[in-house]
């Protein structure tokens, strides 16, 4: 569990090794055509983390949390990172290229429920893609009692899911009310 654990962990890293260098030979280096490449580098590290969970479950590792992990891993990166990568960028071009400053996140009203249905559909597709990832995991090991945690995850993520979908979906029926500022009276 250690070692996958590791991997993850540098993935993750890794991850944002890569942003990070993307943007800043974007605005700092003035090289664009490489900070592209390094942006568009980002999915090979999940391809990285896929390749190595099959890996270490076909060389016969007993599937843990840490294996669920790396599926939830890869199913938000494809379903977030595109969003995280141009919330990095509005803000390194702000802060480094003189962009725009970023808009403040909208709090209250229809768009704010019309945000939080969007995050949630993100979501759902995180969950869609981790869910096939961890099934295809089930059924390439095809060994039940290897892969019960696997099964576990399905579950509580899902549970999380149907909770996110309840919370996100509320502002709908009931969006949240702009607060109205208080003036003092001397």
């Amino acid at each position: 569990m250690e070692s996958i654990t590791g991997v993850i962990i540098g993935c993750e890293l890794a991850f944002w090794l890569f942003v990070l260098a993307g943007l800043a030979s974007r605005y700092i280096l003035r090289q664009k055509r490489l900070g592209a490449v390094l942006l568009y580098c980002t999915p090979i590290i999940d391809l990285v983390l896929l390749i190595v969970t099959v890996i270490d479950l076909r060389g016969g590792a007993e599937a843990n949390a840490a294996h669920g992990l790396a599926a939830v891993y890869i199913g938000a990166s494809i379903a977030f990172g595109h969003s995280m990568i141009r919330w990095a960028d509005i803000r390194f071009a702000h802060r480094f290229a003189g962009g725009p400053a970023p808009m403040k996140k909208i709090k209250f009203g229809p768009e704010h429920a019309r945000n939080e249905r969007k995050g949630w559909f993100r979501h759902a597709l995180a969950w869609v893609i981790g869910c096939g990832i961890l099934y295809g995991i089930i059924h390439l090991v095809d060994v039940n009692s290897r892969t019960e945690s696997l099964l576990s995850v399905i579950r509580t993520w899902s549970l999380v899911l149907a909770i996110d979908f309840l919370i996100s979906f509320s502002y709908t029926l009931w969006p949240r009310a702009q607060k109205k500022a208080s003036f003092d009276k001397n």
